[in-house]
C-alpha cells in the first residue's frame, strides 16, 4: 500500500501544493511562453538594461535552468511517490522548493550578486534532488537513484555558467549549453525508454518490446561522451560527429521497435513518439553537417540544437505534462480537452526553427518569429485548458 496522507490532512493543504507536478508544471508552463516572448523581443531589440546578465546568455538559461528544469522537478518528485511507495513532497516544504525555482527567474532582474542567484538556483537542484533520493534510499528502490548523478552533473554546470559571464573557466557559456543540452537528451532518452513503448502497447493494445541492454547501451552512451566532450572543443571537432551519427542511428533502431506507425488515431501516444523522433533526427543531421557532408556545416549544426531541444525537449514536455495532468488529477488519461494542433505546433516550431533556419538563414527572422508564436501557442494553450485541474483538488476525491 503507498503510504499516502490521510485524507483529512491532505484536504487542509491548497491543492496546487499537495504533489509536485502542480505548481511546477502550472509555472513551467507560465514562463515558457513569457520567456520566448521576451527573448524574441530582446534579439530584435537589444540588451534590456534591466536585464543584468548577457541576453543571449539568459536565454539559453532561462529555457534549460528554468524552463524545462521546473517540469524534470515536476515530474520526478511525483513519480517517486508512484515508484516507491512514500510520500510525495508536498505543503510547505513543496511550495520553498517552488520560491526557490522562481526566485532566480526575478532576480536576474535585478542587481544581485551573481554569487547568491546561482547559489539560490543550485539550492533548489540540490533540494529536488535531495527529496527525490531520500524516497528512494527509504524504500531500497536503488534502481532510481540512477536520477541523482544527473543533479549533482546539474548543480556542477549551473555554477559554470554563471562563471562563464566572468570568463573564469576555460570554457565559453556555450560549452555548458551544449553540455546541457545532451544533458536532457540523455534524460529523456532513458525515460523515453521506459516510458513510450509501455504507453505504446498499452494505449494500441500489443505487447510491448522488451528492451535490449546493448541497444540501450548504444543509444545512450554516446550522449554520456558528447555531455564531456562539450568541455573539450579540439578533441570533440574530431570525434562528437561519428557519435552524433552513431547514436542516430542505435536511437532510431530502439525508437522503430516501439512501432510509432500504429499510433497516428492517438494524439497522446503519437506526441510522444514525434518529440522522440527529434532526437535520431536532430542527431544525424548535426552529425553530418559537422563531418561536412551539408554546406555551411557549422551553421547548420548550430541551428540543429533547437530541434532537439524544441522538437525532443520541449515536444516530450508537453506530451508528457498534458498526460501526467489529466491521470495525477483523478481523470480518464484519453478523455482530456483536445491538443493534437498543440502537439503539431510544437513539431513545426523545432523544424522551422532548426532546418527553416539552417538552410534558409535569408528568412531568418520571420522563421523565428513564427517558431516562437506555435511554441507560445501551445503552451498558453496547456495552460487555459489544464491550468485549472492543477489548481483544484482531483476528481476522485483521493490525495494529490
Amino acid at each position: 500500500m503507498m503510504n499516502i496522507t490521510d485524507k483529512s490532512v491532505e484536504d487542509k493543504i491548497t491543492p496546487l501544493l499537495r504533489l509536485g507536478f502542480r505548481p511546477l508544471f502550472l509555472l513551467g508552463a507560465i514562463y515558457a511562453p513569457l520567456a520566448i516572448a521576451i527573448w524574441v523581443y530582446v534579439f530584435q531589440h537589444g540588451q534590456p538594461s534591466q536585464l543584468h546578465v548577457p541576453a543571449l546568455w539568459w536565454h539559453v538559461h532561462e529555457m534549460i535552468f528554468g524552463f524545462a528544469m521546473a517540469i524534470v522537478a515536476g515530474f520526478l518528485l511525483t513519480a517517486v511517490q508512484n515508484w516507491t511507495g512514500v510520500n510525495g513532497t508536498k505543503d510547505k516544504w513543496l511550495a520553498v522548493i517552488v520560491a526557490l525555482w522562481i526566485l532566480p527567474r526575478v532576480l536576474f532582474w535585478t542587481a544581485t550578486p551573481l554569487w547568491l542567484t546561482s547559489s539560490i538556483e543550485a539550492l533548489f537542484l540540490a533540494l529536488v534532488a535531495y527529496e527525490i533520493s531520500f524516497r528512494v534510499v527509504k524504500s531500497q528502490k536503488y534502481r532510481n537513484l540512477i536520477f541523482l548523478p544527473f543533479f549533482v552533473l546539474a548543480i556542477v554546470a549551473n555554477f559554470a555558467a554563471y562563471a562563464t559571464i566572468k570568463g573564469m573557466p576555460p570554457f565559453p557559456s556555450i560549452a555548458v549549453w551544449e553540455a546541457m543540452i545532451w544533458w536532457f537528451v540523455l534524460l529523456i532518452s532513458i525515460m523515453g525508454g521506459r516510458v513510450i513503448p509501455f504507453f505504446t502497447a498499452r494505449r494500441m493494445n500489443f505487447e510491448k518490446a522488451n528492451p535490449l541492454l546493448w541497444l540501450d547501451i548504444g543509444a545512450n552512451f554516446p550522449l554520456v561522451l558528447l555531455f564531456i566532450l562539450s568541455f573539450f572543443p579540439l578533441t570533440a571537432a574530431t570525434i562528437s560527429p561519428a557519435l552524433m551519427i552513431f547514436a542516430a542511428i542505435m536511437q532510431t533502431a530502439r525508437f522503430l521497435r516501439w512501432k510509432p506507425w500504429t499510433t497516428f488515431k492517438e494524439p497522446l501516444v503519437w506526441s510522444l513518439h514525434t518529440a522522440y523522433a527529434c532526437v535520431p533526427v536532430g542527431l544525424l543531421i548535426k552529425g553530418l553537417a559537422l563531418m561536412g557532408v551539408i554546406a555551411s556545416g557549422d551553421f547548420v549544426s548550430h541551428n540543429m540544437i533547437h530541434v532537439l531541444a524544441i522538437g525532443g525537449i520541449g515536444g516530450l514536455i508537453l506530451a508528457m505534462i498534458t498526460r501526467v495532468t489529466m491521470g495525477h488529477t483523478g481523470r480518464k488519461i484519453y478523455e482530456g480537452p483536445s491538443m493534437w494542433h498543440a502537439f503539431l505546433a510544437i513539431l513545426v516550431a523545432a523544424f522551422v526553427r532548426g532546418i527553416g533556419v539552417a538552410f534558409w538563414p535569408e528568412h531568418m527572422m520571420t522563421l523565428i518569429n513564427l517558431s516562437a508564436a506555435l511554441w507560445i501557442y501551445a503552451f498558453i494553450l496547456f495552460v487555459f485548458k489544464f491550468g485549472p485541474m492543477l489548481m483544484k483538488a482531483r476528481t476522485d476525491g483521493h490525495p494529490g
